[in-house]
């Protein structure tokens, strides 16, 4: 990973922040993309800290705003040419129905449409890679997951299981699709299910929700850098680097739900995507 450019978003706690040490012990460089300047930064020390590397740096934008990440990618592509690795990490859990800056049901918004986003306004960057890889962060959720396209962004009968289910098979079916058209190029794209992790991705920041569960529930749950294992595999190992299209589990190809392997489903949710954040096919 000597002198390659990877870039990861959601770096700024549990996997992100795990895999973002990972990958700089590995002696690339990495970009730790983080919403909050404050957490970013102590996050970035921390970072610096375990990894023992000089070669991490901080960037801010914001998944749940579109303008935010073409602001980013605009000042991420004035810097540098080439991106050899996107790790789609970010994640957000909302207990109750929210949405972001553009009016998207937050789980769908930040979770598929906001890194649907970043990775076509950076895919150029990681096609002129000599092997560029897209890591996609996904969930065993997707199993229970459908797209309700009559309600994509749960106007109507909200539940925190189906919101998250949705984002977390769209994740599948925009890596798949993702693959198909990355055909010819020496770029791949793969998902994965980093198992059950202990972090705060279900407690709610405002209101401390979900902390007791949580407490409960730990001994039971992986470390981050456990569930942070199969992405920084994904992302590293020359076994999987034409390995395009899949979806992993502790490092091995696994299966997925029929949903998730519906070739059409794919397509129509990748025009849809394109339509939800304002892009035209072909142009980016």
């Amino acid at each position: 990973m000597h002198n390659k450019t990877v870039l990861i978003t959601g770096a700024n706690s549990g996997m992100g922040l795990a895999t973002t040490v990972a990958l700089a012990q590995q002696g690339a460089k990495v970009i730790m993309l983080c919403r909050s300047k404050q957490r970013g930064e102590q996050a970035l020390a921390e970072a610096r800290r375990q990894s023992g590397s000089k070669l991490i740096e901080l960037m801010l934008c914001d998944l749940a705003s579109l303008a935010s990440i073409r602001t980013f990618a605009a000042a991420f592509l004035a810097k540098h040419d080439v991106l050899d690795v996107l790790v789609n990490n970010a994640g957000v859990v909302t207990v109750k129905r929210k949405t972001t800056a553009d009016g998207f049901e937050s789980m769908m918004g930040v979770n598929h449409l906001g890194h649907f986003l970043l990775t076509q306004l950076l895919l150029d960057a990681i096609i002129r890679a000599p092997q560029g890889r897209i890591v996609n962060v996904s969930s065993g959720a997707h199993k229970i997951g459908r797209i309700d396209w009559a309600n994509p962004h749960l106007q109507r009968g909200f539940r925190v299981w189906n919101g998250y289910a949705q984002s977390k098979l769209a994740n599948i079916l925009f890596t798949r699709e993702l693959a198909k058209r990355l055909a010819g190029t020496s770029a791949t794209a793969n998902s994965l299910h980093p198992g059950a992790v202990a972090t705060n991705i279900g407690v709610d920041r405002d209101t401390g929700f979900g902390k007791a569960v949580h407490a409960m529930m730990r001994p039971f749950f992986l470390t981050a850098a456990q569930g942070a294992d199969t992405a920084v595999f994904l992302a590293t190992s020359p076994d999987v680097q034409t390995v395009s299209g899949e979806y992993f589990y502790r490092r091995a190809i696994a299966p997925v739900s029929a949903r998730a392997k519906d070739d059409a489903l794919a397509r129509q949710l990748w025009a849809w995507s394109e339509e939800q954040v304002g892009l035209t096919s072909g142009k980016h």
